[in-house]
């Protein structure tokens, strides 16, 4: 079997490659173009296409692909907003993913994110080593003792929960889903509650109708005046424009953010020597209390580990016609 991998870094084929002696009979061809529908052609004679989170699968790209011969669709992350199940269902597509994997990753970077703006520890590394060793412009606040409000409780926000509980903090989880792995580590709130009484909002949700721009001019002006919001899910959880002002009146205090919704044409690739287009973008990087990072998370030598293992494991299930635990819902 041969498989057309799109949006391919050199760690993916490192860990991929690696994972791969498992399955001798798998032929992997490696590409860092994204897939889309002009892209689609680098899959001729491929059975299968391992894809990213910025991957596109929309109808027109999952039909041209079935054209193609490609019979299954293996998605090395656990959000699949980009994929339409509706066409793979009728295409009769194999489609699956990584639902959890190492979530302590992700959970610790939004931990990094929190104390590397509320210290300012970014801003004293750079001072430091120009010879500046004033604090004017460093000063944060004592976490122990904050309130902290987790956005979702599956496996990530759990996990993130139970580290600023460790931590001294108060923590808040707002989930539709009982949470009872989290009781004397979470009080349970309202989502209005929660944005109400919290010093920092942390988002651990899936990107789905229901909670795209979650965060907006309405949510952010519940929340507490001067709170800090981290989201390390998915960008379209966040209206940017909304987030901009709020970041401007001062009823948002400070912002970090490992994802974007337009990150697809920006992250994972060099664009220092490019001018970025995206405006919104742009007026995001000149406040000094807003910390971006490029979709890096999940970036752990375990988690790139458990991905690619159990990205050959659902292949393994697609060539042996047996059932897959992390086939994509009504495939």
């Amino acid at each position: 079997m041969k498989i057309a991998v799109y949006s391919a870094q050199p760690y993916d084929r490192r860990f991929l490659d690696e994972a791969r002696t498992a399955m001798p009979g798998v032929d992997a061809t490696y590409f860092s173009d994204r897939l889309e529908l002009d892209t689609v052609p680098l899959a001729q004679g491929c059975t299968a296409v391992c894809v990213f989170v910025n991957d596109i699968l929309d109808a027109p790209v999952l039909e041209a692909l079935h054209a193609l011969g490609v019979r299954a669709v293996l998605l090395r992350c656990a959000g699949f907003n980009n994929v339409d199940l509706q066409a793979g269902v009728r295409l009769g597509l194999f489609m699956a993913r990584v639902p959890a994997y190492a979530p302590e990753a992700v959970a610790e970077h939004a931990l990094a994110l929190v104390m590397t703006l509320n210290r300012r520890t970014h801003r004293a590394y750079v001072r430091v080593r120009e010879g500046n060793f004033a604090l004017d412009g460093l000063l944060g606040m004592t976490l122990h003792g904050k309130t902290v409000g987790i956005v979702g409780a599956g496996q990530i926000g759990a996990c993130a929960a139970r580290i600023f509980h460790g931590m001294g903090c108060k923590v808040l989880v707002s989930d539709p889903a009982p949470t009872p792995q989290l009781d004397g580590v979470a009080e349970r709130a309202s989502l209005d509650a929660l944005l109400a009484r919290s010093d920092v909002v942390s988002l651990h949700c899936p990107l789905l109708d229901a909670t795209r721009h979650m965060i907006n001019s309405a949510s952010v002006a519940r929340m507490k005046h001067g709170a800090m919001l981290v989201n390390t899910s998915r960008g379209g959880l966040i209206d940017t424009a909304a987030v901009i002002d709020a970041l401007k009146s001062g009823q948002l205090g400070a912002l970090a953010i490992d994802v974007y919704e337009q990150e697809s044409t920006l992250f994972f690739q060099d664009h220092s020597s490019d001018i970025i287009a995206d405006d919104v973008f742009q007026r995001l990087m000149t406040f000094p209390n807003v910390l971006v990072t490029g979709h890096q998370g999940f970036f752990t030598i375990e988690a790139m580990r458990e991905i690619a293992a159990v990205t050959f494991a659902n292949l393994a299930c697609h060539m042996q016609g047996s059932p897959c635990a992390n086939a994509l819902p009504h495939t």
